[in-house]
């Protein structure tokens, strides 16, 4: 039986999500804007002991790492995160670990070891060979099981000072002319590498793909990864799940208590099946409210005419 929203929070209490990556393809910077924090993250092992992180610095510090190990941020330990494994430097044995690692957690009876979503950080500084043999064998040969794998482009502000220099080198452009050119040259370059266009030919493609740039900017945040990781999870309760362990992005909580909870009601209202008693409102209230346990300060009710407000705007 699936498993209702209402009660995803009970089997599942964390949000685990397998990141993978070839060293400096900026995840370290990407977990941090998740979890909206400079800090680095606390290790723990399969077995929940902590681990110092002195002891494995200089596994760490050449790409590899136990796959098996919890990365969680003390800003938000509702996320739980698993290094690949070195795989993507040409280690045969890493890359087996890390098929036998996706296969037992995409799967297991063990919810919260179950793994429910991977991240793929293909860095853009180096566009030219942005699929190596790396990607080209874990996108042909892992089968990860329904776990949706959404491509994670970091860097992608790199393309912009590559477009820039190009432009430059046109005679008679001004900088008014290269300014307006740029957004539509780095277009040209990305859809010419056609990246994407390759995953998307290989055996086990990923589900989506999000673009991040400037992650070195503190106002920059992973609002869009969020988004598009929730948007692949394919379930109400997932979704919840996801929402309700971020605490950065608000406007993502408001999109799905107005999709999956307000619309809802509002359709019933409009059909007339909904009677709206003090009791009713009462509990749509409470419904709402479930998709956004981190802002406590703010009554059910406050929370439900904002989102209700923002569903009649949208289906006018």
């Amino acid at each position: 039986m699936p498993l209702s929203a209402q009660d995803v929070r009970g089997k599942f209490e964390r949000f685990r999500i397998l990141v993978v990556g070839r060293a400096n393809a900026g995840k370290t910077t990407l977990l941090q804007k998740v979890c909206n924090t400079t800090e680095k993250p606390l290790i723990f092992d399969g077995k929940g002991n902590k681990i110092d992180a002195d002891v494995v610095k200089s596994s760490v510090d050449r790409g590899y790492h136990d796959i098996n190990n919890e990365l969680v941020f003390q800003s938000n330990s509702g996320f739980v995160f698993h290094d690949s494994c070195g795989f993507e430097a040409g280690g045969v044995d890493e890359f087996k670990k890390m098929k036998e690692f996706v296969s037992e957690r995409a799967s297991t009876r063990k919810l919260n070891e179950r793994i429910h979503a991977i991240w793929y950080c293909i860095p853009m500084d180096e566009y030219c060979r942005a699929i190596t043999a790396a990607e080209e064998r874990f996108f042909s040969e892992c089968d990860t099981n329904n776990v949706p794998v959404i491509a994670v482009f970091t860097k992608f502000d790199a393309l912009s000072a590559i477009a820039l220099g190009e432009l430059k080198k046109i005679p008679g452009l001004t900088r008014k002319d290269i300014f307006e050119m740029t957004p539509k040259r780095v277009e040209e370059i990305f859809a010419n590498a056609n990246i994407w266009g390759r995953l998307c030919g290989t055996r086990h493609p990923p589900k989506n793909y999000v673009r991040l740039a400037q992650m070195n900017i503190d106002k920059t945040d992973c609002g869009p990864l969020l988004d598009c990781t929730t948007g692949a999870l394919g379930g109400e309760a997932l979704e919840m799940l996801l929402i309700s362990t971020q605490q950065t992005n608000l406007e993502l909580c408001i999109t799905y208590a107005m999709k999956r909870t307000a619309m809802a009601y509002i359709k019933r209202a409009c059909q007339g099946s909904l009677q709206v008693t003090e009791d009713e409102c009462i509990w749509m209230q409470k419904e709402i409210a479930k998709w956004f346990p981190h802002t406590g300060v703010v009554s059910p009710a406050m929370v439900a005419q904002l989102v209700v407000q923002d569903a009649m705007t949208s289906s006018q």
